[in-house]
């Protein structure tokens, strides 16, 4: 271990590793190439991109099915484009067009690429899947071979085109046979796979069995017979016409369970043998239905939407088995020789059943989900297939860039090992002659040192800037990152990696070691002055025979004084502006300067806004002069202010000039108070839908300026005053009224409020009017003098009030982070449960109570509240709008109750998502819940919030079909939806 401080101190800084034998592989750490090159006689692996495993193992064992590999080979390529004469273009990289041509390119590499594995992401991105997320194998399968058979159909080569149907499909028969005259009605139809029920059963044949035992057709199930025109009991089965060369039996090891609402996985053991008979199964008998185990494909794991898929395949030439794990292949002989055998992930070995004894040609396994078997020959395939020409060119195109890389990483190896060994002698050398000892010496930082030893970097030049003081030299505080070596060494040092300065014997600052010592005494001393302040600060002093000492410094005063003594002990440190040989940043360095000037210094406390003393006595107090001298050695640049010094004449008269405001603002408030007494007190207040008899006309002010206006004589000492009615607001911008009568009298009402005669007259005395509007009531004319009529001045503009009505609905439509809130319903009665916190975005503090805390004298840029009297500018219909929304949104926010649940959506998110954010808070998965919004019903999953009438405020009603128990793999359900979509 280093000893930390002491420079002379050389052991422990990293020279340990190089010191006796080193391996010459800790010299570098790249891999022997070799280790990614092709065993002999083995195959070739496939990587795994992320959960792509089942895709792996369906590529092998379709590679291993020899018929399907020629037939593909011979389907002709559109890369005629990518070939220039006889040879491929060097420049361009080969890519393949079709689900076809990519097989091709796979196959070719698997069959005699140099490599141990290789990379099937242009397949697995021409099939649109999503690299991260797991899919159903099974069903990936079926796509993929229906794809395959769809895109060899329009082949001219009938080899080629019915490659698939000759060697996957086969027939059944859905046979019903009528129990009253014994009709038989046949359903035809063809098969690439067999999908068998394992549930209750131990062995495969019983499971092919069930698959094709006899079902009874009664009661409500009768079957509707032809011949005797009525529904008759029937039986129904299913009878195999014909098999296809491979078997492809799918065990169902993936159901749904009802009871939870998700799939699980069946871990029953399952047996099977490696000669399976079809013979007794089929309906034709006399045929060749001896089939052979060719594949058993596995998935590990106990979940199922996690785990890992393996394959263990046969090789059809050798009849040698294999285990496909990704890019590992194994062969499997002797004890490994147990198919379907792999052990569970995530699962502890006390919980595993116990396997079942299995005899000779016979295996169990509870992981394998596929069987694969081929129809049986007498000779095995002896000719190899050969891969054609265009193909084998690309290969060995491939081939080459891998020998290029092995070559490549073979070469940086040496040259890693090279200066690996280069670097141990001359550790060896020089570590023996770093210690100074009584010679010339110099100093070099121990973190260089450290690097130089360090085998994994390389070493950089020697960068001593960092340890240098504002006068270039050595700092005496960095002493203790840095190491005294002899100057022989040091000589090598820069001759070989350079850099500076050098720091040589007298690079040590005289002047810094001073200015340390200074520092020290200070701080030594500064106890001792505290002491001596605090006696003095006790003492009674004289009015006219002191100084004036903010409270705030007297009390931080020693802490302020040991900052400044840490600082100009520091500034030593950083005052060269460099570390590590690089500039600090010009940007950084003045903010910290400016937060520097912000903070207050020794008795600025007490300084008003003009330089002068503060005229608030309370902050301040006075210290005799033997105090203030002391302070005053520590802060000789702190502002002095003996007792006679008079207060700041300034501050004096704006104080006097705000006690006058005050003064006249409560006047002025007391006055309009008085004036407008019912109007404050919102007392016996006319309304439209119920006009007052004692008047024919009403005028409208904006309920805003009543607000502003009683918040004001509420507060007169915090508000500044109301000076003008801002009736532009309620305009168009061509000056027409933007409310109908009708909607002053429902949802426009909270926007306006109305004024007698005899107050407005008193209003346009107390404040400049800037549009007068009125609403006059007269009686019908000639043609129904019985019918009231209402007119207002100025007039409607129909056209901006349909603009207006157009905006608020697009507004409704268009929103993002808004509040809904979701109901429970259970027989038409609300639950009430405690509401999910995380989902809750509900307050209780008013917009009032809001609007109350903003800062004092706070304006509106609606209405003018100088004492100038200047009228307020038009405002524009855009401006109208977001005022008028900003009172809607007080006037109509919807109460949350209790036990009701809130949830933020936007516009544009659908309502599969909507019932998802319901799932995690109701515990309801979403195919069970049933929601309406008004009476409608809300079913598109795929239709957004916005185009189903649901707006901010809106309150959704659920109602669950059932009650379901647990919900915790809800979250995998919808995981597992998502992944299903991409595949084309």
């Amino acid at each position: 271990r280093n000893c930390k401080g002491n420079p002379n101190c050389l052991v422990g800084i990293g020279e340990h590793i190089w010191l006796g034998e080193i391996d010459e592989n800790s010299f570098h750490n790249i891999d022997d190439p070799n280790c990614e090159r092709r065993k002999k006689n083995s195959f070739v692996g496939l990587t795994n991109l992320g959960a792509t495993c089942y895709v792996n193992t369906f590529l092998q064992v379709w590679f291993l099915n020899l018929e399907l590999r020629q037939a593909l080979y011979l389907c002709p390529s559109t890369c005629s484009d990518y070939m220039m004469g006889d040879s491929i273009q060097e420049e361009k990289d080969y890519e393949p067009q079709t689900i076809c041509e990519h097989l091709q390119y796979l196959f070719a590499l698997l069959q005699n690429s140099n490599r141990r594995y290789i990379d099937p992401s242009g397949f697995v991105k021409a099939l649109g899947l999503d690299t991260g997320q797991q899919q159903d194998a099974q069903e990936f399968s079926k796509l993929f071979m229906s794809l395959l058979e769809d895109t060899l159909s329009k082949q001219k080569n009938p080899d080629v085109r019915n490659i698939v149907q000759q060697q996957f499909c086969g027939e059944y028969a859905y046979v019903t046979v009528c129990n009253q005259c014994g009709r038989e009605s046949k359903l035809l139809s063809k098969f690439y796979e067999l999908e068998l029920n394992i549930q209750g059963h131990k062995q495969l044949t019983d499971c092919i069995s069930e698959f094709l035992k006899e079902e009874k057709l009664e009661g409500d199930n009768r079957y509707f017979c032809e011949n005797c025109q009525s529904k008759q009991n029937a039986t129904r089965k299913i009878r195999l016409l014909s098999l296809p060369c491979t078997l492809n039996l799918q065990l169902m090891r993936f159901v749904f369970d009802r009871q939870t609402g998700h799939k699980k996985k069946l871990n029953t053991y399952i047996g099977f043998s490696e000669i399976l008979d079809m013979e007794p199964y089929v309906e034709h008998k006399g045929g060749s239905y001896v089939y052979e185990l060719s594949a058993v494909l596995i998935h590990r794991g106990v979940s199922a939407y996690s785990g890992h898929y393996i394959a263990h395949v046969k090789d059809p030439q050798s009849g040698e088995w294999y285990k496909f794990n990704d890019e590992d292949i194994e062969k499997m002989e002797g004890k490994k020789l147990q198919l379907g055998i792999e052990e569970d992930l995530a699962e502890p070995s006390k919980s595993q059943t116990r396997k079942p004894k299995c005899g000779k040609g016979t295996h169990c396994s509870r992981n394998a989900y596929m069987l694969v078997y081929r129809l049986q020959t007498q000779e095995r395939p002896s000719t190899t297939i050969q891969v054609p020409a265009f193909l084998q060119e690309l290969v060995d195109r491939d081939n080459s860039k891998f020998e290029e890389w092995c070559v490549e990483m073979a070469e940086m190896r040496k040259q890693s090992v090279d200066k690996g060994k280069a670097k141990h002698e001359e550790v060896k050398e020089l570590y023996q002659r770093l210690p100074a000892g009584a010679e010339p010496y110099e100093f070099v930082s121990l973190e260089w040192l450290q690097k130089w030893l360090d085998e994994s970097t390389p070493t950089k030049p020697i960068d001593n800037h960092a340890c240098l003081c504002s006068h270039d030299k050595l700092h005496p505080d960095k002493i203790s990152i840095m190491k005294r070596i002899s100057e022989y060494a040091a000589d090598i040092f820069y001759s070989r990696y350079g850099g500076g300065p050098r720091l040589t014997v007298k690079a040590l600052c005289k002047e810094c070691v001073v200015e340390r010592c200074r520092v020290l005494r200070l701080k030594n001393q500064l106890n001792e002055d505290y002491k001596t302040v605090n006696n003095l600060l006790k003492a009674t002093v004289k009015s006219n025979d002191g100084f004036w000492v903010g409270k705030s410094s007297l009390r931080s005063w020693r802490q302020l004084a040991l900052e400044q003594l840490d600082e100009q002990d520091g500034d030593a440190d950083q005052s060269n502006g460099k570390m590590n040989g690089n500039t600090l940043n010009k940007d950084e360095s003045k903010e910290e300067r400016k937060e520097e000037e912000e903070e207050l210094n020794f008795n600025e406390d007490i300084l008003c806004p003009h330089g002068e003393l503060c005229i608030s006595e309370n902050e301040r107090r006075l210290v005799s002069k033997e105090a203030w001298s002391k302070l005053q050695q520590y802060f000789p640049k702190a502002p002095e202010f003996p007792s006679y010094r008079e207060c700041c004449s300034q501050c004096k008269i704006l104080e006097r000039e705000g006690e006058e405001n005050e003064a006249l603002h409560k006047m002025i408030a007391n006055e309009q108070k008085t004036s407008l007494p019912n109007l404050f007190q919102d007392k016996n207040r006319p309304c439209l839908s119920n006009w007052p008899e004692e008047t024919d006309v009403l005028y409208i002010v904006s309920q805003f300026f009543v607000e502003e206006w009683r918040k004001f004589v509420r507060k007169p000492t915090r508000c500044s005053p109301v000076s003008s009615v801002g009736n532009s607001a309620l305009l168009c911008p061509h000056g027409g009224l933007m409310f109908t009568f009708a909607s002053m009298t429902k949802e426009d009402s909270k926007l306006i409020a109305l004024i007698w005669p005899s107050e407005w007259q008193m209003i346009q005395k107390l404040f400049v009017v800037d549009h007068i509007i009125k609403i006059t009531r007269t009686e019908g004319g000639d043609a129904n003098p019985s019918e009231t009529q209402y007119i207002s001045e100025p007039k409607l503009c129909p056209e901006c009030r349909e603009g207006l009505l157009c905006q608020q609905q697009r507004d409704l439509r268009e929103y993002t982070q808004a509040t809904i809130y979701v109901h429970k319903v259970v027989d038409n009665k609300k639950v009430m449960k405690d509401s999910a916190p995380e989902l809750n975005v509900s307050s209780s503090e008013t917009e009032e109570d809001k609007e109350e805390a903003k800062l004092d004298g706070e304006k509106d840029p609606d209405f003018n509240q100088s004492n100038g009297g200047t009228k307020r500018q038009k405002i524009s219909h855009q401006n109208y709008t977001a005022y008028q929304k900003q009172v809607i949104r007080r006037s109509m926010r919807h109460r949350k109750v209790r036990g009701e649940k809130a949830l933020l959506v936007s516009a544009n998110q659908t309502l599969k998502e909507l019932k998802i954010q319901i799932m995690h808070a109701f515990s309801v998965a979403p195919f069970d819940q049933n929601l309406s919004i008004d009476g409608k019903i809300l079913s598109d999953d795929c239709a957004t919030l916005g185009t189903l009438g649901v707006i901010p405020e809106s309150v959704i009603l659920l109602k669950a079909d059932e009650p379901i128990a647990d919900y915790a793999a809800m979250d995998d359900v919808m995981q597992v939806q998502e992944g299903q979509k991409g595949f084309k």
